[in-house]
């Protein structure tokens, strides 16, 4: 798929925004007053920001009020209220720790909760997909809430379980590339499943359907090298987890923390890029392009 700049911001800032959030949730860290008021601040600028950029892909964002009307049946419309629910409960949590000096530890457990279920939402909007198979599979949730996670340990400070958390996103990584390289095979679509012609025998396109571009092509046959795609695999692994992991393990320095964070956040982005430019829709089959 067409990888558009507003997602790939979007998935990104939010899920380290609401990964902070839920730290904060647990005490971790443990601060008030104008320590607090600062991370809160950082939290609620990418998760805010994140979800604003989200708006920018859609055709009409006026409009994007009504997607808290379908939450019995859309992924967007729970993503929609799970992050309202833990921005305000959090912000209330953020309050007493801000104004009064003083935790309320129920509230924010169900801020941290709240705040894992938006990321979990988003990444099932993804997830349901089976036109996608790439994303039709369980990993792809596993995988936006382990980044969320361990990007917000990360600007939580808690840097030993960073670490750990970092490793766990690599593995994570690691496997849904494995699975998602052999997903679309593995789902038997083809295009004679595509065109209920299959029993006939073996479906071939005689021509494409037409000359030119058209928007299913722009947005939903979008195709990337296999050699491009694997030096960036390697690019985003290493920025988003390798080089951060070395980075925490020398001696504590703002600097050096500084910079862990900005690695594993370019990597991030580039993983990401790469979640949507990998993505193989199955109506490319029409196109000769799967």
């Amino acid at each position: 798929m067409h990888p558009a700049p507003s997602v790939i911001f979007f998935t990104t800032f939010s899920g380290l925004g609401f990964g902070l959030l839920a730290w904060l949730g647990i005490g971790a860290p443990d601060v008030t007053g104008w320590t607090a008021f600062a991370f809160f601040a950082i939290a609620y600028a990418m998760a805010v920001g994140g979800l604003l950029a989200s708006t920018f892909h859609l055709g009409r964002p006026e409009r994007a009020v009504k997607a808290f009307t379908q939450w019995r049946s859309s992924w967007l419309s729970r993503e929609a209220w799970c992050a309202v629910g833990a921005l305000v409960v959090m912000g209330l949590y953020g309050a007493g720790l801000v104004f009064l000096g003083e935790r309320y530890a129920l509230l924010g457990i169900l801020g941290a909760v709240l705040s894992l279920l938006t990321v979990f939402t988003t990444s099932m909007i993804y997830t349901q997909l089976k036109t996608i198979p790439r994303w039709n599979m369980p990993l792809t949730p596993v995988k936006f809430l382990s980044i969320s996670v361990a990007g917000g340990a990360l600007l939580a400070g808690q840097v030993q379980i960073a670490v750990l958390l970092l490793l766990i996103v690599g593995g994570v990584q690691l496997l849904a590339w494995m699975q998602g390289d052999k997903a679309f095979a593995s789902a038997g679509t083809t295009l004679g499943t595509a065109t209920g012609l299959g029993a006939r025998g073996a479906v071939r396109a005689f021509e494409p359907p037409h000359t030119g571009t058209n928007y299913l092509l722009k947005e939903f046959v979008h195709e990337i090298g296999r050699k491009h795609a694997q030096k960036l695999r390697i690019i985003s692994l290493g920025l988003m987890v390798v080089l951060p992991v070395i980075l925490l393990l020398l001696p504590f320095s703002h600097f050096i923390a500084v910079l862990a964070l900005a690695s594993h956040i370019a990597g991030v982005l580039t993983a990401r890029w790469l979640f949507f430019a990998e993505a193989e829709h199955v109506v490319g089959l029409y196109y000769g392009k799967r």
